[in-house]
């Protein structure tokens, strides 16, 4: 993208507040900078200007981060989300609502400036296709996507796995990343007895598409697919490692992989 970054930063600590923003006015190839000390702040912001990008604190009182960035992915023109936080736990979940980068305090210049290039890289990138909502009663075997003007049909066993995004989730298959107005509740209640597993609250599974399970560096495990790495909760490992192990039993597993 071309032009300089606007970004909002909300943090409730005061230095921290500062540091932050001082960085970030530092750094070539960004312009306007606002500062906010918790969510209600930031929002009446938003109510003037856009922002290509929002450093977001975690632990705020009210809103935290994580419910602050649900409400910015509802915009019209969302920003980037950067989260900024003491503690690694979070991390997860971070991405797994589509934050492009995660920080932790203290911040380095760095750091920030990886943070803004990924930002920019976002920016750039088109938006995928969305696809249309199912019709009342249709069969959630075939999902309609319309884009580019043309439309096409997704299939479920194209799927390797389904991620929650704000009011839509996002669909992972082989042919790209289709967009659907729905609950990630929606396609569960349908899909578990297709082969799905719900692993992560944002994240639904196609088991076949499992190549292998990964710890990450910060000791998260993963199930890695061609699509990519899917988060899986402490509380959904056990029964997805079970299910896997019926599901090779009955070489049901790998198929997403072609």
């Amino acid at each position: 993208m071309t032009g300089e970054l606007s970004v909002l930063v909300v943090e409730d600590e005061p230095l921290s507040l500062d540091e932050l923003v001082h960085v970030l006015r530092g750094v070539s190839g960004v312009g306007h900078v606002a500062a906010a000390p918790e969510a209600t702040s930031a929002l009446r912001l938003l109510r003037h200007r856009d922002f290509d990008a929002a450093f977001l604190d975690i632990g705020m009182p009210g809103l935290d981060g994580m419910e602050l960035a649900a409400v910015l992915s509802r915009l019209a023109r969302p920003p980037a989300v950067v989260f900024v936080t003491a503690s690694q736990q979070h991390a997860v979940d971070a991405f797994g609502i589509g934050a492009v980068d995660y920080l932790l305090k203290p911040v380095s210049a760095g750091r920030v400036r990886q943070a803004l290039d990924r930002v920019r890289r976002a920016r750039a990138a088109p938006p995928p296709p969305a696809a249309a909502p199912p019709e009342a009663g249709g069969d959630l075997a075939v999902l309609k996507v319309e884009t580019g003007g043309r439309i096409r049909y997704v299939r479920r066993e194209q799927v390797r796995f389904v991620e929650a995004h704000g009011d839509h989730v996002r669909l992972d298959t082989r042919d790209g990343r289709f967009l659907v107005r729905m609950s990630l509740s929606t396609l569960e209640r349908s899909w578990t007895r297709a082969g799905f597993l719900r692993v992560h609250r944002g994240f639904l599974l196609a088991l076949r598409a499992v190549e292998d399970l990964r710890t990450d560096a910060v000791g998260q495990l993963v199930a890695h697919t061609a699509g990519g790495d899917v988060p899986v909760s402490r509380r959904h490992a056990r029964q997805l490692k079970e299910q896997l192990f019926a599901a090779a039993r009955e070489g049901r597993v790998g198929g997403a992989r072609r």
